[in-house]
């Protein structure tokens, strides 16, 4: 089968369409012919850092959306021929997503959304998932208020809808010719981006917003927004050695929940629900993936890139 491989730690000239044996799923595992995967910052992680422990090539990729190939024994949930979306991690001798077969634990699969394609349905599990656990993390309660930095991104995007969902007063960052965008997320404040950023949050919830989920890496430029004793979600990995005024920093990591199932089902109903919008930026065949990675490293995309098989 086809996959895309990166073969070494290394610039885009490292991304390359490689073969790899056709795997078989076992017990509790299915096979996804894959139809569409997308493109996501830990794609560029993995092609600068390598993977570790485990030999090159390394196929990238944490979601994809394909239809059910073959079933492992005992899995019993689904059906083959299903049209799926599935979470998993690429940081596996099998590798990720971006492959013709994928083989996956059943727990990391559900139907996709009713009325969405394969494409759209591909950007939803991981990012989806993100949103759900940073904003577990927060344990925010319905009346309080979330700040949503990178208003205008998917990860952002879905946070922003889950948070409305949650009863939660949602103030979110945009350009201004991405207000309106934002606003159909469901924010109920967008302010600007940039310097003015803590400003505007303040101005808007007068003692700092309860919790801040920060997509766009701002770290502790957005503390100034936040009411003492807050909580920030952070992606990738940062932590401050202290902060101030007690606020508090939850670093999260996606791949410690790919098999919620109970959460990737609530996602495919808020989208088949229109809740969640599942947004497609751009279609790459897998022999122009490093293309597709030079897409989204060069950022400002108001949605995903996908590989399409």
């Amino acid at each position: 089968m086809r996959a895309v491989g990166i073969v070494r730690p290394d610039g885009y000239e490292a991304v390359q369409l490689i073969e790899r044996p056709v795997p078989d799923p076992s017990r509790g595992e299915v096979r996804i012919a894959v139809a569409a995967a997308a493109v996501n910052p830990t794609d560029s992680g993995l092609r600068l850092a390598g993977g570790g422990d485990l030999p090159p090539p390394w196929t990238p990729g944490m979601d994809a959306a394909g239809v059910i190939d073959a079933l492992g024994e005992g899995v019993t949930r689904l059906r083959p021929g299903e049209r799926v979306m599935a979470a998993l991690t690429p940081r596996r001798p099998l590798g990720g997503a971006q492959a013709e077969f994928i083989v996956v634990p059943e727990a990391s699969v559900v139907p996709i959304p009713d009325g969405a394609t394969l494409q759209q349905a591909a950007t939803l599990p991981m990012n989806g998932l993100t949103a759900k656990l940073g904003l577990d993390a927060l344990s925010l309660r319905a009346g309080q208020s979330l700040a949503v930095t990178g208003g205008a991104g998917l990860l952002a995007s879905y946070v922003i809808a889950l948070g409305k969902e949650a009863g939660l007063r949602v103030i979110a960052d945009a350009k201004p010719e991405d207000e309106g965008l934002v606003r159909s997320f469901g924010a109920d404040v967008v302010v600007p981006r940039g310097e003015m950023l803590v400003a505007a949050v303040r101005e808007a919830e007068r003692e700092g917003v309860d919790g801040v989920f920060d997509t766009a890496l701002l770290h502790e430029a957005v503390f100034g927004a936040m009411r003492d004793g807050g909580r920030i979600v952070v992606v990738r990995g940062w932590q401050p050695e202290s902060t101030e005024r007690g606020i508090e920093v939850k670093a999260i990591m996606v791949s410690t929940v790919l098999e919620r199932t109970d959460w990737l089902e609530q996602l495919r109903q808020s989208a088949s629900a229109g809740r969640l919008q599942l947004r497609v930026a751009a279609e790459y065949p897998p022999e122009q993936a490093a293309q597709a990675q030079r897409m989204m490293d060069a950022g400002g995309l108001r949605g995903r890139v996908v590989i399409v098989f």
